[in-house]
């Protein structure tokens, strides 16, 4: 005789499985473009992730964006692919003995990158510590406005995100959206990103920006000179970060990243760690030189210093 105390669980475990399968089904058709959507919207619905395009991949995406970019904004835009520099792995130093927490880096950043200026995102953070407690985070202050830089008891932290070389970020990504590059700039497909946040829980800097609105970007302030994995105007609903500035160091000849050329004391270096030439490793030779929390054994290529 069956034993319908076991036998009404499982169906209840079937009717569950249907309708899970059922609800999947309905959503996979929602999310199909109509039968009318344009060839333009199509291709959208079934491009592949960047690492995976052809080269003719990439020249059709980028013709779609340009062109889309130029409806949004009524200026032509320019999307560069430019690959990594054969022999070149980026590095970055911050003499923290220079700074003076004037923020004109962060001000660079965001005229250069296109960031949503309303809701404001920022790149580059700040932090104003006291002298007589060093470098503590916790006692950190991010929000500071005295009527003149420096502050005689205090010294100012930029920080960014560190281009580490194991990148927790990158591991929790469920869909590959994020990922180092060779020349060590972890990047972010915004058009594959599905927004979930992971990497923002994962990263200890606090380097990674999410944009809840759709980005607020005056067509008179867009830097029109992109690339796809940097600078490019985003969607809503995706995250972004620092690049070093990509789509100026991947250039040859290159630009320093906009942080560089903005600040007044040159207190900040960049160069190739690979060049035995390069100043930024004549730093790590020879200054005092530290990384942001070494503990989590994430090996960042960004390295505060004190030049004196």
């Amino acid at each position: 005789m069956p034993n319908d105390r076991n036998r009404e669980p499982r169906a209840l475990r079937m009717s569950r499985r249907r309708m899970l399968k059922g609800a999947a089904a309905v959503l996979g058709a929602l999310a199909l473009p109509g039968k009318d959507a344009s060839a333009a919207v199509w291709e959208a619905f079934l491009r592949r992730n960047f690492r995976e395009m052809t080269a003719r991949d990439k020249a059709r995406v980028v013709a779609r964006l340009e062109k889309e970019y130029e409806a949004q904004f009524g200026k032509r835009v320019k999307v560069a692919v430019t690959p990594p520099i054969e022999g070149v792995l980026y590095g970055y130093g911050l003499d923290l003995h220079r700074c003076i927490g004037c923020r004109r880096c962060v001000y660079g950043c965001v005229k250069e990158n296109n960031p949503s200026r309303n809701p404001q995102i920022h790149w580059i953070r700040v932090l104003q510590m006291k002298k007589e407690h060093g470098v503590d985070l916790e006692e950190a202050a991010h929000y500071y406005n005295p009527s003149k830089v420096p502050e005689k008891e205090f010294f100012y932290m930029p920080v960014q995100c560190q281009q580490c070389e194991r990148p927790p970020c990158v591991k929790v990504c469920p869909v590959q959206a994020t990922w180092k590059e060779r020349d060590g700039i972890t990047v972010v497909d915004y058009n594959w990103c599905i927004g979930c946040r992971y990497c923002m829980a994962a990263c200890p800097y606090g380097a990674r920006h999410f944009n809840w609105k759709k980005p607020g970007l005056p067509a008179a302030e867009l830097v029109t000179e992109t690339h796809y994995l940097g600078n490019r105007p985003r969607p809503v609903g995706v995250v972004d970060k620092c690049t070093f500035c990509i789509q100026r160091v991947r250039n040859v000849p290159g630009r320093y990243p906009a942080c560089v050329e903005a600040c007044p004391v040159g207190a900040r270096k960049f160069g190739n760690l690979l060049d035995p030439e390069s100043e930024i490793r004549y730093i790590i030779a020879n200054k005092r030189v530290f990384i942001l929390k070494e503990d989590l054994n994430t090996q960042p290529k960004f390295y505060y210093f004190y030049a004196t």
